[in-house]
């Protein structure tokens, strides 16, 4: 009776130090917290920020039966990632008493960051190794709940604004459409069309590399098959915004002009987001299945 009370107690201990480490940031950083809630609410690109500890915690708790398979303990990449966390929180505070100016934006993703590098720390310094692997993922997945810098949103942006200008012409080229390129700017029968950053696809394209991520964890075992997946999100949000392109040009020319002010422009990303789901679904299909696919044996 004694040594189930004494081994109940060493069970019970390191659950309070482990709550109470967490609790302890969740409180020291919650002015920070409070404002990247604020932040993601006022902000379309960024809302889902608030479903990322959701979806972490589900798959902390999906994964909580599978096996350890490893013991000891993982200080040393605690001790890493406090340290990451720190120098990050440091490095902000010390900018900004140097009266160096930080967006709101940056602001939040640089404190959001620490919160989470320091999270994965407390994680680190006080779980085995076996626990600490099965939810690095998911704490992984955390760093989500940062916005990206505006430097880092601004050339991605960029790069899905150019990225989608060759798609676009092929279509209008393959549907027999008059056009005259010029850089972003298409000039149609009627109407002239340019990708703004407003038009970049940027959200859906996040959204959608998230979900690779979920996916090829849970469903793939092979890394590089993994980092398929995640990487044919690239071509598929260039597509993706390319049809949309092509599409509403279509109709400003075959319809009317007043389309470019119509709901399937300015509330349409969603149909486009699902249609991008199809070839996405079949890729993830044709590697889970070549993973379970029997290797033959050759004589």
């Amino acid at each position: 009776m004694n040594t189930t009370f004494d081994k109940g107690s060493k069970n019970f201990l390191p659950a309070v130090v482990f709550t109470s480490a967490l609790g302890l940031l969740a409180i020291l950083f919650s002015p920070s917290l409070v404002s990247l809630a604020r932040f993601a609410l006022q902000n379309d690109l960024y809302s889902y920020v608030l479903i990322i500890p959701a979806v972490s915690l589900y798959l902390i708790f999906i994964q909580r039966m599978r096996p350890a398979g490893v013991t000891g303990n993982s200080r040393g990449v605690g001790v890493m990632l406090c340290a990451i966390g720190a120098m990050a929180l440091s490095g902000y505070g010390l900018a900004a008493s140097s009266d160096i100016a930080f967006s709101m934006q940056d602001s939040i993703a640089i404190t959001t960051f620490s919160f989470v590098a320091l999270v994965a720390g407390v994680c680190g310094l006080l779980l085995d190794t076996g626990r600490f692997r099965r939810i690095v993922f998911p704490l992984a997945f955390l760093a989500f709940m940062a916005p990206l810098p505006i430097a880092v949103e601004t050339g991605l942006e960029h790069f899905l604004q150019h990225g989608s200008a060759p798609p676009t012409s092929f279509l209008f080229h393959l549907a027999g459409m008059p056009v005259f390129q010029h850089d972003l700017v298409f000039e149609l029968p009627g109407i002239s069309i340019q990708i703004a950053p407003e038009c970049s696809g940027i959200r859906s394209t996040l959204v959608l590399f998230m979900a690779s991520l979920i996916a090829g964890h849970l469903f793939l075992r092979s890394p590089w098959k993994r980092s398929i997946l995640a990487a044919v999100v690239v071509p598929l949000a260039l597509a993706r915004n390319g049809f949309r392109i092509f599409t509403i040009g279509e109709l400003c020319v075959h319809v009317g002009p007043h389309m470019i002010d119509s709901d399937i422009h300015h509330k349409g990303g969603s149909i486009f987001f699902a249609l991008s789901l199809a070839p996405f679904f079949l890729v993830l299909f044709l590697l889970v299945r070549s993973e379970r696919a029997p290797k033959r044996i050759t004589p």
